[in-house]
Formats: structure tokens, sequence, C-alpha cells
């Protein structure tokens, strides 16, 4: 009996000692992890709250090395103003050939065509039109010819455009509506005839337009819509540097048939040193002066700018 009562009080001291001591193991255990880092449930729920990185930039990065652009930087096309000369690489004593483009300031696209090719081109751009201002500076810009299309009437008595110079017009109305087409033009350093197969054959308007031209220092090119115009002659007479054309290019829209013109130009050119050519803002023109331009070259001709044939 002695003996149950002594293992009772040894039994009831150890407990009276294991708990304090479990019980601060528990405060322990509470603690240290506010101590040491995060619980593994706690980094779980940030990670899934960070966003995962894109793998964007790395696949953009692989097709980068991939392609051959990533080491080599494109060659930037020039405007038309930096286009290349082409004269370093002519016949000096090639026979010449200057290119007009009338009716210019109305089609753009196709003109600006023109302005991107590298040879000499003259643009002549008819006088208040939509687009009068903006082609006449591009294509000064360009190093381009620029001449004054000006609008005279026609045998037909169709009306070829604003600033029209008519037969039925005093001189004083001639001289005046001259100027005016002029000045529409401040960077055209020649004018030329559009339409006027009436006009351009009657020596009273041709000798107050010529007078206009004159005194303007311009030059002036018969566009010889009328086989009986006195433009070129009146302007030898007064003292004007002047020269007529010889072929038009595209009386029918079709590359061949301009193409065909074009030979014809230089068979021309080369039987008489020199060579003037009209053409107008037409796609199927453009095409074939692409096309025939190097062939033209290789014949030996040699392009120059309208403002160069006239004597």
């Amino acid at each position: 009996m002695a003996r149950k009562k002594k293992r009772a009080r040894s039994t009831g001291a150890s407990l009276f000692l294991i708990l304090p001591i479990a019980l601060l193991a528990a405060v322990v255990w509470a603690i240290l992890p506010r101590h040491h880092g995060l619980q593994p449930t706690h980094r779980r729920r940030i990670a899934a709250a960070q966003p995962s990185p894109s793998p964007a930039p790395l696949a953009q990065a692989a097709t980068a090395a991939a392609s051959p652009a990533a080491t080599t930087q494109a060659s930037p096309q020039p405007s038309p103003s930096q286009s290349p000369s082409i004269a370093a690489t002519e016949n000096p004593n090639g026979a010449q050939v200057a290119i007009i483009i009338d009716d210019c300031g109305q089609w753009l696209d196709t003109e600006r065509g023109y302005l991107a090719l590298p040879i000499p081109i003259t643009l002549s751009v008819l006088p208040h039109v939509h687009y009068t201002t903006e082609i006449a500076k591009e294509a000064s810009d360009a190093g381009k010819g620029v001449m004054l299309h000006l609008p005279m009437e026609p045998l037909s008595h169709v009306y070829p455009g604003p600033g029209e110079i008519k037969t039925a017009m005093t001189d004083d109305a001639i001289v005046k509506q001259t100027e005016e087409d002029v000045q529409q033009v401040p960077l055209a350093r020649g004018v030329n005839n559009h339409e006027g197969s009436e006009a351009s054959a009657d020596e009273r308007v041709m000798k107050d337009v010529i007078g206009i031209v004159k005194q303007h220092d311009l030059f002036f090119i018969d566009s010889r819509t009328n086989a009986k115009s006195v433009g070129a002659q009146d302007a030898a007479q007064a003292g004007v540097p002047t020269a007529s054309r010889d072929v038009f290019l595209d009386n029918r829209p079709d590359v061949a048939y301009t193409e065909s013109m074009l030979e014809r130009t230089v068979a021309i050119a080369k039987r008489n040193g020199s060579a003037i050519a009209i053409g107008h803002p037409k796609p199927t023109t453009l095409e074939a002066l692409r096309d025939m331009y190097p062939k033209m070259r290789s014949e030996g001709i040699r392009f120059v700018l309208a403002s160069d044939l006239v004597h």
C-alpha cells in the first residue's frame, strides 16, 4: 500500500515536470515560423499571385537571332531628290533626248513615278489645277525640269482648262491671262502650249504670249499641235530660246505603242543630234519609259532637260 502511494506521488511529480516543458515547446513552435520565413503554403500562395514572365520576348529574341535582318540593316530607298545621277555612265558625246511630261498637276501618283526615275525629266505643269504648286515644287526639289503648260484654244474649240488663251481675246486680255498663268508656276523655266492648235497658228496671239515669256526670261517649246504653228518662229524672232517637239509618245495608251515611239525618238536623235519627245501622266507611258531608258542609254542616248535643247 505504501509502494502504491509512493508510485502515485512519483507519477504526479513527473506530470508536474512534463506539462511545463510541453507548454514551452508549443510556444516555441508557434513563434519559430514568424522568425524563420514563410510556411510552404504561404510561399505557394504568393508564388501563385505573381505574374509568370511572358515567353514573347524570348520567342522574339530567337526569331531575331535566326533572321538575317537582325544583323543586316536595310538599305534606305532614295527619295526622288536623292536619285542617283546617271550622267557619269552616259556617253558625253551621245545624241541627246529630252522627255517632257505634259498635263501635270492632276495625277500625283503617276507624276511622282516620273520624278523617281534616275534620268532627267521635265514636267510641264498646268495652271489653276489642284496640284499645280505641289507637283512643281516636288519636281524642282527632285532636280527635274519644270515648265508651264499654257492652255490655248484648239481647233475643236473644246475647253482645254482654266487659264485658256483664246483667239477672240483682246491683246490686253491675252497679256493679262498669260501673266496670271505664269504666276501660277513660279518655278517654271520655260513654257509650252497645252492644246492650242487654233491659237498657236495665230500670229497676233503668239506675239502677245511670247512677249510675256520674254519678260520673265523663260524659254518656249512649241508642242506643234498644228503644223501651221508659229510659236517657235515668233519666239526665235523675239530672241526667246526655243525648240519644237519631235515625237508624241502616247497618242494611244499602250505600252508597246509608246515603246515604238521611244525608238522613233532615238532614231531622230541619232540623225539630228537631239530630239524632244512629249508624253503624258499615263501609267502606260511611265511603264514604257521605265522599260526603255536603260536600252536607250545602251545605244548611246544621253537624257537631258528640255532647257538643254533650246537655242
